[in-house]
């Protein structure tokens, strides 16, 4: 293979350990694209093109994880990663690990651990790299490196999330919230949730949001079989979509336009984290984005004629 057939072929695997490393497919892509530059540019060809492309897609995101950390503490409200709706790199082998390291859950645990843990978490635990390919990648030794991994391990661990198994149950339960959710049902809404459901949205301060996180299951079953069933008078959609590896939806305005992505996490047959994204900065990778604040118009017009 020449040089853009080796790149094209592993930039599944460039762009799921950056976007892991940053949580945002915007910053992924760039590192992807700064890594075939320097790739292409490079002098001589690397003996190892997958060495030489992962160790330098994780040196760039390193990078840019370490400003990007200044401005997520300036960040207006929660802060959520940038929603994936189909990870790019598929093995076999590693399903499960590359499904769970991709969740919201997981990608906001990663935030807690520094840039040099988060990066060797990364590579050792879901794409199962050597700890003398991760030394060479992240400049530090085998034993810095081991113990870079003990420590990201032990803050992991204390919050892991635990999903349900199996992936048709949680579309079956998904798909029963949604039709819930449209039909303003409280009360089926609230047999679906757990007793200490949070539901939490991602505005950035740029659209209307929830100030604050809403926690246990009747305020969260009122709060959204009251909201939402004025979107969907005004011809707003709902898609359900596979979101981040977990079950979730995609809101549409009337004119298709992405309104808001919606996360759902399940444990044990129940819903125990709702996470919406509606800041338009993460959801412009998805195509046009609906504008909010239009539609917050319109809804409280409804409102008031329907009163």
């Amino acid at each position: 293979m020449d040089e853009v057939e080796e790149f094209e072929e592993l930039r599944p695997l460039l762009f799921s350990i950056a976007y892991r490393i940053l949580g945002s497919v915007g910053e992924a892509e760039d590192a992807v694209q700064e890594t075939w530059l320097r790739y292409d540019g490079s002098a001589t060809r690397p003996t190892s093109a997958k060495a030489f492309l992962a160790t330098t897609v994780t040196r760039i995101s390193i990078d840019v994880l370490r400003s990007a950390r200044v401005r997520r503490e300036e960040y207006v409200g929660p802060w959520f990663p940038e929603p994936l709706l189909s990870d790019p790199y598929q093995d076999p082998a590693r399903t499960v690990e590359l499904a769970d390291s991709v969740s919201m859950a997981a990608l906001l645990l990663l935030e807690r651990l520094s840039p040099l843990e988060r990066a060797v978490f990364v590579l050792r635990e879901v794409f199962a790299f050597g700890f003398d390919e991760i030394a060479a990648t992240v400049g530090r030794s085998e034993a810095a490196c081991r113990q870079l991994l003990v420590r990201a391990r032990r803050h992991m661990e204390a919050g892991r999330p635990r999903f349900a198994a199996d992936r048709r149950e949680r579309r079956e339960l998904a798909t029963r919230f949604f039709d819930a959710l449209e039909e303003g049902d409280v009360g089926g809404l609230r047999e679906l949730l757990t007793a200490d459901v949070r539901l939490v949205g991602d505005g950035g301060g740029k659209t209307p949001q929830l100030a604050r996180a809403i926690v246990g299951a009747e305020k969260v079953a009122r709060l959204l079989g009251t909201v939402f069933p004025w979107l969907f008078r005004i011809d707003v959609s709902c898609e359900p979509h596979e979101v981040n590896g977990q079950p979730g939806a995609i809101f549409r305005d009337r004119d298709g336009g992405v309104l808001s992505i919606m996360a759902l996490d399940v444990l044990d047959g129940r819903i125990q984290a709702i996470r919406s994204v509606a800041n338009p900065d993460k959801l412009d990778h998805l195509g046009p984005v609906a504008d909010a604040w239009s539609v917050d118009r319109e809804v409280k017009r409804a409102r008031r004629e329907g009163s």
